[in-house]
């Protein structure tokens, strides 16, 4: 049996930002290369299948039609640029569609139990597109419309959503901010592009404590953000009793990232893939990870071959960080202490902690 399904097609290649910003960071080469380390072990295992366009009824799901059209009309008229970070070109709106496909083909396959644990990966990225915004290299939301199509036809009642890219998770956040069927956890750089999720910030209305943002200081490494993921995240996870895990898998806040100064190693996201995994598990919930950033190619590389197997479940995919009890985990300094106690005190308004 596969330990997991990855999903990808040759769309996702063809959106290349330089045509209209040359030097830009988000290259069909990040692609390339990882799915060249993927292919040189084997595909780790997993199958393989192509990604599927979405249907624009489906990405209005989480976007107003108008920017749906809006983006597709500038697409077929040749790109350009949306804003200073955001470039398309007429090949983009294709990949969008198949990068949004993607997700919700994923998500259809774990929902009926077709795939074991999923892996999008695809481009552009999405987790910065709101609901009527394109930003930060991002046209439309893919684990958000994957999310919505869930719940609105894949017989979810509850969704979670981690965000461990190091850039915070603005477009999800705002389309799910006021709803109380999805929980979105996003642990990301304090003061980074686009400068949004303040801890304060824990949604609004119905949504109110739906929303659980965790922002780290430059230079923050693994002891920090896996003291985070296990000791608040995922308690309010499991808390909340999700029937899908979805995960914006940035790989952005590694130390040798040129977008970014988070410290985190390759090991850290098998680390924090082996904790998702346990609290999907013990939901009883099927996870998947849509990719989002990391622009040091051979590092997301790496990083994405060392997280397949934690994703999976595989035995020694990723080595424990925790001792027996509980006690002498982590050696956090005393601010990284107290950040943690901050976090844990907001999101204790909410969820036990």
């Amino acid at each position: 049996m596969t330990p997991g399904i990855y999903y990808s097609h040759p769309a996702c290649l063809q959106h290349d930002p330089r045509v209209h910003s040359p030097g830009h960071p988000d290259v069909p080469e990040r692609l390339i290369a990882l799915e060249a380390a993927l292919q040189a072990r084997d595909w780790m295992g997993w199958e393989r299948r192509r990604a599927p366009a979405a249907r624009e009824q489906q990405l209005e799901l989480v976007h107003a039609p108008e920017h749906v059209a809006a983006i597709r009309d500038l697409c077929l008229s040749g790109g350009g640029a949306i804003d200073a970070d955001t470039f398309v070109g007429i090949a983009s709106f294709e990949a969008a569609l198949h990068a949004c496909g993607g997700a919700i083909a994923m998500a259809k396959d774990l929902m009926t139990g077709t795939a074991p644990v999923g892996f999008c990966g695809v481009r552009p990225s999405g987790h910065h597109a709101g609901r009527a915004s394109s930003m930060g290299f991002c046209l439309f939301d893919n684990v958000a419309v994957a999310a919505a199509w869930a719940l609105a036809e894949g017989g979810a009642e509850r969704v979670f959503i981690l965000d461990w890219d190091v850039h915070a998770g603005n477009g999800t956040e705002e389309i799910f901010r006021e709803r109380s069927d999805v929980l979105f956890a996003c642990i990301h750089q304090q003061g980074l592009f686009p400068g949004t999720g303040p801890l304060r910030d824990a949604g609004f209305g119905e949504g109110e404590g739906y929303t659980i943002n965790l922002p780290v200081p430059p230079g923050s490494g693994e002891g920090l953000w896996l003291a985070l993921l296990e000791d608040v995240v995922l308690p309010a996870a499991g808390a909340f009793a999700p029937d899908l895990v979805l995960i914006s898998a940035g790989f952005d806040a590694h130390a040798a990232d040129p977008l970014a100064d988070c410290a985190l190693q390759t090991g850290s996201f098998a680390k924090m893939a082996g904790l998702a995994r346990e609290a999907a598990a013990a939901a009883g919930a099927p996870l998947g990870a849509v990719l989002e950033g990391g622009y040091n190619r051979q590092v997301l590389a790496e990083s994405v071959c060392a997280t397949l197997p934690a994703l999976a479940g595989e035995d020694g995919a990723e080595e424990s960080h925790t001792n027996p009890g509980g006690q002498g985990r982590r050696v956090l300094s005393a601010g990284e202490a107290a950040l943690l106690e901050r976090a844990r005190e907001q999101v204790a308004r909410r969820w036990p902690v």
